[in-house]
């Protein structure tokens, strides 16, 4: 079986994936760029090791974008293969849309997450004529069967695959971690507090406003007794200012981590915050929560809505509720059993999803036409 697919950019859990597709399968994907310009050296260490990997050339738009129609040839030479477009929303995808519509050309489109809206402007319109009539959708979550149903998806052409970053040997690797292995971790980071919220994400886009560090730094005001870590990259002076301004020696800003590093973190947290105001997935709920962590996330988080589970293994609050932010933690903190069935909970959710599976999700629609996951 031969697959064509089209996305932006090699990153890390893209490049993952794609060489587990390409175990099953002809697999050659369409790249717009390199790398982007917003992340660090680690999203260019890549290797292509089970795919045919094609980088386009183009006109640069946006830090992760380009504009291209080096599509053409690779399209018309999979015309009666498997094409996905995984960036249906780019200059590149769009265009390339547009082309298969007009030579006849059958495609699936995959979204890795998306939160529909109530809009009905020309954008929206757009997004129907190009979202209509595809072959099938790959669809991460109920949130995207919503997304891919309102630009005009017949529902039993959307199909469901688990989206992650994790692979088999990661959740091996988890099992095999003993009680003791948090107090090292913990030595490790050099943590100073008895209780410990995490939250991974990157000041860069919106200031911090965007991950909601802001709603973070105001519950750890009303948390004093509590450690929280954020990791990522290096605070904004606004960011800085605010934790002497307030004297807020609970909160540390930890700076950019490599996976292995990062690890050492997950596994000192008690709990796992992500209180971003829009992710179409947020990764870093699936890695929480293979380190048995509860989550607090909000409603515009779409891996935290398909995820997480009210009262189980954690709770999805309003977008800058810091009040209840600071509630629910207060709550989860003053109970050690509690967290405890909230990790079961979440490690059990998490075990599927890895990106074996998500590669025999892609290999079984695509081959059978059927759902998988």
């Amino acid at each position: 079986m031969k697959v064509l697919c089209l996305t932006n950019i090699p990153s890390p859990y893209r490049v993952q994936f794609f060489n587990e597709l390409g175990k099953k399968c002809e697999l050659t994907v369409l790249f717009e760029r390199r790398f982007s310009d917003e992340r660090d050296d680690s999203w260019k260490k890549y290797n292509f090791n089970n795919f045919r990997g094609i980088f386009m050339s183009g006109i640069s738009f946006g830090p992760n974008k380009a504009i291209s129609i080096d599509f053409r040839k690779e399209i018309c030479a999979h015309r009666k293969e498997n094409i996905i477009v995984m960036n249906p929303a780019t200059p590149t995808g769009i265009l390339s849309i547009v082309y298969m519509k007009m030579k006849g050309i059958p495609f699936y489109i995959e979204s890795d997450g998306a939160i529909p809206n109530d809009n009905h402007d020309f954008k929206e319109w757009l997004k129907t004529c190009l979202f209509k009539n595809a072959k099938g959708y790959f669809s991460s979550s109920k949130m995207s069967d919503q997304y891919f149903l309102k630009y005009g998806a017949e529902k039993e052409r959307i199909y469901r695959y688990p989206f992650t970053s994790l692979s088999k040997s990661d959740v091996e690797a988890y099992l095999k971690f003993e009680k003791e292995d948090k107090i090292v971790a913990r030595e490790h980071i050099k943590a100073n507090e008895n209780r410990i919220v995490l939250t991974v994400g990157r000041f860069s886009y919106q200031a911090g406003y965007g991950k909601g560090f802001d709603t973070i730094m105001n519950a750890a005001e009303q948390c004093s007794d509590v450690g929280f870590y954020i990791v990522g990259d290096e605070p904004t002076s606004e960011f800085s200012n605010w934790k002497e301004e307030k004297k807020l020696n609970n909160v540390h800003f930890v700076g950019f981590k490599e996976k292995e590093e990062l690890n050492y973190y997950y596994l000192a947290a008690d709990i796992f915050v992500l209180m971003t105001r829009s992710d179409v997935w947020g990764l870093v709920i699936n890695e929480a929560m293979l380190f048995s962590l509860p989550i607090i996330t909000t409603e515009k988080c779409v891996a935290g809505l398909e995820l997480v589970e009210d009262g189980k293994n954690g709770f999805v609050i309003g977008v800058s509720d810091y009040s209840t932010l600071v509630e629910k933690v207060k709550y989860l903190m003053g109970d050690q059993n509690i967290r405890t069935e909230f990790g079961k909970e979440s490690l059990n959710k998490i075990q599927k999803y890895t990106v074996e599976n998500m590669s025999e999700a892609h290999y079984q629609i695509l081959n059978r036409g059927g759902g998988f996951f």
